[in-house]
């Protein structure tokens, strides 16, 4: 962090533009004076009202949600994490956009009041065009990491802010947008341009990962203990060894700039040809290599590449070498859900490790999380997704006929079977997947058949009739700790122990990173085509609400809101939500509202019964941290009530 600029300087460039109109430079920064020259062409005045509504606007801020999806699924999860460190300066974190339109915010409850006063909020434009020399719009134009200190900004009724942003490049050198950091800076917060440019680097090399997947990227350092950190150099090569793109390391580990791209080949600036590291990353999957610069330096490198086929090969080896190789790189359906939170995924690429391999899956997680959504993607991801899919809850099937419905029955079998007998869920299941949902819920009875038809992977029906053998991948899911109800007796413990091959645990939607994309997502899903979004301001809110009954809750929330849209919307507020909805946010708002204040005279107690009972299960709903049943029996209710309630 570079040091505070005089304030006795700062007064007096500001006074000699006031009285003559033009910058003097100085005692200023070269980049602060060369920003003021360029707010001053704008035709922006230091002093004086800000036109804010001419640049928040939500169909601007709908088109770039939707053209920059990945940069905010990957921005995401590192503003979370940058949050966290900067959260005691009591700032915010931000992301915009590459016209320094603002897209996602995190900011702590005593700064955002201040902040959207100045229109630091979704939707507005902080392009120097617009607000005059700023960390965002400098950042942009300078296309480099600044920092903004007080009166060092150009309007005067910013000069209560100190920022500090840095770019986010595509492999290409293209600006993506900015990560900025902005609070009070009368509080001294610790926030320094190498921290944020630090996690604009995470964000870069993520993006490049991903966005690079098919094509062969080369990861570098001088220590071989630095691939695989966000310090590792990235390169991206063409198929014929042409240095096509690269993170800001990686280009300088090469003594590349972005010009370089597509001009520069690989075997000119390293010891070893492509063919060569090729050949190493066949016989050494994962392994790195040690090469040499032209200079005779020594650089690490790892070799990664999804393509099935080698290039610069004959095509009979290029084939028995694709035949070798994973083919891990497609996206499949488990991809297709990422949304960017880091639980979520870590909980999909375990699951991809087992797919195939004859081990049980158990997810657990609270009601609504996405069990039975992940539970399929899972099996469409696996070889057996042209195989079926067969789902039971057996929850939701009366007890006296669960065991007809999992194992079939013959002919005649009890009063009301049908003629011709049923095959069974398990048996429909032969050749694909089976998925138990809350099969913490199945009868004891039942959890014995079924342990011995996993073991002996034969189906007896029920009235009689021969084995028949059944092959399928099981997965489970439970909202209950089946390991602690086995221990109680409630599930038999070498059910739990069979069953229990990998277990999961999806994080419920309060807990995820990902709300944002995860919102658009869902949008775009109920409203295809129309390009829906949340009102600024909205989305906060929504992420800050508890959710008991998570995604399905939420989705539901959205669905209705949905359809109060009229037919020329394409912006959902605050008049569009369910009034039970807008009530509890309401009532949230009010407590954070309270907190602010404490020594503020308290609202009187509402005697409203419908209140209350909400009142009561939220609190439930709390102190149980989201398990339902938990909840239902502190409230002395069952679960179907308690569900009833929350619908």
């Amino acid at each position: 962090m570079r040091s505070s600029p005089n304030a006795l300087v700062l007064r007096q460039a500001r006074q000699h533009l006031l009285e003559h109109g033009d910058v003097c430079a100085d005692g200023l920064d070269a980049f602060v004076a060369r920003s003021w020259q360029r707010s001053l062409a704008a035709g922006l005045q230091p002093v004086g009202r800000v036109l804010d509504t001419a640049h928040a606007n939500g169909a601007g801020l709908r088109e770039s949600l939707v053209a920059n999806q990945e940069l905010l699924a990957h921005s995401q999860p590192v503003m979370e994490a940058l949050f966290q460190l900067v959260r005691d300066s009591q700032g915010m974190v931000i992301l915009a956009d590459k016209h320094g339109m603002l897209m996602h915010t995190l900011g702590h409850a005593d700064f955002l009041g201040k902040a959207e006063r100045v229109a630091l909020s979704c939707g507005a434009s902080w392009h120097e065009q617009h607000r005059g020399t700023n960390a965002i719009g400098t950042a942009l134009t300078e296309a480099r990491g600044i920092e903004i200190h007080g009166a060092e900004h150009f309007l005067e009724r910013n000069d209560f802010l100190t920022c500090t942003a840095a770019p986010i490049r595509s492999a290409q050198g293209h600006l993506l947008g900015v990560l900025d950091i902005s609070g009070d800076q009368r509080s001294g917060p610790p926030h320094t341009l190498g921290l944020v440019s630090m996690a604009a680097c995470m964000i870069e090399n993520r993006l490049i990962t991903t966005t690079c997947q098919q094509q062969i990227r080369l990861h570098l350092h001088s220590q071989l203990e630095g691939l695989g950190t966000v310090a590792e150099g990235i390169v991206v090569l063409s198929n014929d060894a042409w240095v096509v793109g690269g993170n800001c390391a990686g280009l300088a580990l090469l003594r590349l700039s972005t010009p370089d791209l597509g001009v520069a080949r690989l075997e000119n600036l390293l010891d070893v040809s492509l063919d060569e590291l090729l050949s190493r990353h066949q016989r050494r999957p994962g392994q790195a290599s040690q090469v040499r610069r032209s200079d005779g330096s020594i650089l690490f490198v790892l070799l990664e590449q999804a393509q099935r086929t080698w290039p610069s090969r004959p095509a009979s080896q290029a084939a028995s070498v694709a035949d070798r190789s994973p083919l891990n790189f497609v996206k499949d359906a488990l991809a297709q859900l990422d949304t960017g939170d880091a639980r979520w995924r870590a909980a999909a690429d375990k699951a991809r490790r087992v797919l195939d391999k004859s081990i049980p899956l158990l997810i657990q997680g609270e009601s609504g999380v996405g069990k039975e959504l992940f539970a399929r993607a899972a099996h469409n991801s696996g070889a057996r997704r042209n195989q079926p899919f067969v789902a039971i809850n057996c929850a939701a099937v009366p007890e006296n006929l669960i065991e007809a419905e999992l194992f079939g029955y013959a002919a005649g079998a009890f009063t009301g079977a049908r003629r011709e007998g049923s095959p069974g869920r398990l048996r429909e299941a032969h050749g694909g997947t089976l998925f138990l949902d809350e099969i913490g819920d199945m009868p004891l009875a039942m959890q014995a058949r079924l342990l011995r038809v996993l073991q002996e992977r034969q189906v007896s029906p029920l009235g009689g009739g021969p084995l028949v053998a059944v092959d399928f991948a099981l997965i489970c899911a439970t909202h209950c700790k089946l390991r602690e109800a086995a221990e109680l007796g409630q599930f038999r413990s070498d059910l739990f122990y069979r069953i229990n091959g990998l277990t999961l645990i999806l994080p419920p939607l309060r807990e995820r990173t990902d709300f944002q994309v995860l919102t658009q997502r869902l949008l775009a899903d109920l409203n295809p085509g129309r390009g829906v979004v949340l009102a600024a301001g909205l989305l906060q809110r929504l992420s800050q609400h508890p959710w008991p009954g998570n995604l399905r809750q939420y989705a539901n929330a959205l669905r209705t809101a949905s359809a109060m849209l009229d037919a020329h919307e394409h912006e959902i507020s605050w008049s569009h939500l369910p009034d039970d909805l807008a009530e509890d946010l309401a009532a949230a708002e009010r407590v954070v509202a309270t907190q602010r204040a404490p020594h503020t005279k308290a609202p009187a107690l509402s005697h409203n019964l419908q209140a209350l009972s909400r009142a009561a299960i939220d609190q439930a709903l709390q102190s149980s941290h989201g398990n339902i049943s938990e909840a239902a029996k502190q409230l002395g209710i069952s679960r179907q009530t308690l569900y009833r309630k929350l619908a």
